[in-house]
């Protein structure tokens, strides 16, 4: 299992139908053919593959529901819409509910300093609220990605006083509470902790005495022992790369709060419901859950707690999706017109969020704006141009967000231009000679470069992703000879991972070639043993992941370790020991 967020998921996915089942409401006079929603997973067409339960609710009833593929390739059992998944993050909305209803009851405010509940966290000098968890904006590093950084087997069992060691480890924050967003895992994990201290209950029981009985979601549940038997669950799959091949990905983790809810897409139309009908928490609830966060400057989010809060097409809507292992989930209401889909799968490859929004596109296309019309990815039709070698390796260079410091690595070869952020990979089709479109991956994304002129540097324009839209500044080129990479050699210590990087030459090339525990025993998970690749000087990045290293040096121009950021952690300062060999 990888803890890194690809960007993107759903690349070439293929299954058959499976289970066909419709709901006992018959479909109104007038509805939308059952076939145009089947043809939104026509991709799952082969056998012996995994897929998608799907429902469609309106007016608080289901409208359509049907499993595509197989909730368990070995046992030959296909997906229905009572089959259980497990649906991530999706579960954050569940925890944020627990949270809230404690506030109800008077056992705690959301305005609460964390350390009221979590003393072993460290003073930062600044307060942390438990709104601040709610919203993504703690400045808490993540602790999915600790978790890898430390060198912990991901596929290994991990529990509640695990998560919390690391993260009390941490002598630092992203940023400063309240400063800016950025979603992390460790603030909804901390909350499951927080509903434990206060409740006397772990979240799991909690959640079933406060929300699933009452709503009568039986199938419904925080999953929080790997050892758990749970009816009808779906077991979850990684395509492999050749062939039509699925590998086993589902997760042994056991702490809770950023996911691990397990459900049905009948079960989640009573949650669904709720939100009409405020059986649970009432009204004052509903508003609460669903409110924009807004930072210190008062600048409003889209994310609320545990929601996200967005327009599509010109609608409101409110959604989560998720993602943990080899299951992805998506969980789309439009409120205005009493209506939501849920998709969850259980295949890496797939992308519910694109397949719910197709589906909603069917229902409510009478009241959709337009799509905007734009060449992408997802224009599998698009025109396309062949450009020459001559024409691409122009194009070919790091380049850099100056704001975020998202790095995109472009290259040339083979009449081929390929991009790497995140440590994922994609070929770009040429819409024109300078306007390209990631080929392969399922998200809307349009790479526009722009040469230099008058002395200015070249750069990359990014429109569509959120994640990745900004224009990016051209880094000047940097390759360090091999006497050069091996001058930082050595192992480097990090005291809030309790991990030591090994850094060593390998040929011609500096790679990443251990990690290892305080006892120098090396651990057998943790990030790829791959390449440092040089961006600039005293610059890295490790090859296949989102990690970059910044080397520091000494007064007498020495090295003397590094800092390391991956994505949702920064800044983790690593101190050098003797190099290694010595």
């Amino acid at each position: 299992m990888n803890t890194w967020g690809k960007l993107g998921s759903g690349v070439g996915a293929a299954t058959l139908v499976f289970g066909i089942y419709l709901a006992a409401e018959a479909r109104p006079a007038g509805e939308t053919n059952n076939a145009s929603v089947d043809a939104v997973f026509a991709d799952y067409s082969k056998p012996g593959a995994p897929g998608c339960a799907l429902a469609v609710y309106r007016d608080g009833k289901i409208v359509y529901a049907k499993g595509y593929g197989q909730a368990n390739i070995e046992e030959n059992v296909a997906i229905t819409p009572q089959s259980v998944f497990d649906i991530g993050s999706t579960s954050k909305q569940f925890t944020a509910a627990s949270i809230l209803l404690l506030e109800k009851q008077g056992k705690l405010s959301v305005n609460d300093d964390v350390r009221k509940y979590i003393p072993e966290l460290p003073d930062y000098g600044q307060k942390i609220t438990i709104l601040h968890l709610l919203n993504h904006t703690s400045g808490l590093r993540d602790y999915l990605a600790l978790i890898e950084l430390a060198g912990i087997n991901v596929d290994s069992v991990t529990t509640d006083e695990d998560a919390l060691q690391l993260v009390v480890r941490q002598k630092a924050l992203n940023f400063a509470p309240g400063s800016d967003f950025l979603y992390s895992n460790t603030g909804f994990f901390l909350l499951s902790t927080i509903v434990k201290r206060v409740s006397g209950k772990t979240l799991r029981e909690f959640a079933t005495e406060n929300i699933f009985q009452p709503l009568g979601m039986t199938h419904t549940q925080y999953r929080d022992d790997h050892t758990l038997l749970i009816p009808k669950r779906a077991l979850a799959y990684d395509p492999k790369e050749h062939g039509d091949a699925f590998a086993l990905n589902v997760s042994y983790f056991e702490q809770t709060g950023d996911g691990a809810v397990h459900t049905s897409v009948e079960d989640l139309l009573k949650w669904d419901e709720n939100f009409y009908s405020g059986q649970v928490g009432g009204k004052d609830f509903l508003a609460e859950i669903q409110e924009h966060g807004k930072l210190n400057s008062g600048k409003v989010l889209e994310y609320a707690k545990g929601l996200f809060i967005q327009d599509y097409r010109g609608l409101p809507t409110v959604s989560h999706g998720g993602a943990w292992g080899g299951y992805r989930a998506e969980l789309l209401r439009f409120p205005e017109q009493h209506f939501s889909v849920a998709c969850l799968c259980n295949r890496s490859d797939a992308n519910p969020t694109k397949k719910a929004h197709g589906v909603a596109d069917i229902y409510l296309a009478k009241l959709l704006k337009p799509a905007e019309k734009q060449a992408s990815a997802t224009d599998s039709n698009g025109p396309g141009v062949a450009l020459t070698e001559a024409q691409l390796k122009p194009l070919a260079g790091n380049y850099r967000d100056p704001n975020k410091g998202t790095l995109i690595r472009i290259s040339a070869k083979e009449q081929k231009l390929m991009a790497e952020v995140f440590g994922q990979r994609a070929e770009l089709r040429a819409m024109s000679a300078t306007e390209f479109v990631p080929g392969s991956l399922p998200v809307d994304l349009r790479f526009i470069f722009e040469p230099a002129t008058n002395g200015t540097t070249k750069r990359l324009r990014i429109t569509g992703l959120a994640e990745l839209a900004a224009v990016y500044d051209a880094l000047p080129d940097y390759a360090p000879n091999s006497a050069e990479l091996a001058a930082y050699a050595g192992d480097y210590a990090s005291d809030e991972l309790g991990v030591s990087f090994r850094l060593g030459m390998v040929g011609e090339k500096l790679k990443l070639v251990a990690m290892l525990d305080p006892s120098g025993l090396e651990r057998s998970g943790g990030i790829p043993r791959n390449e440092l690749k040089p961006v600039l000087v005293d610059e890295f990045e490790i090859g296949g992941t989102p990690v970059t290293i910044h080397f520091t040096r000494d007064k007498a121009r020495g090295i003397a370790g590094f800092t390391l950021d991956a994505g949702r952690t920064k800044g983790m300062i690593f101190a050098r020991h003797a190099p290694a060999g010595q």
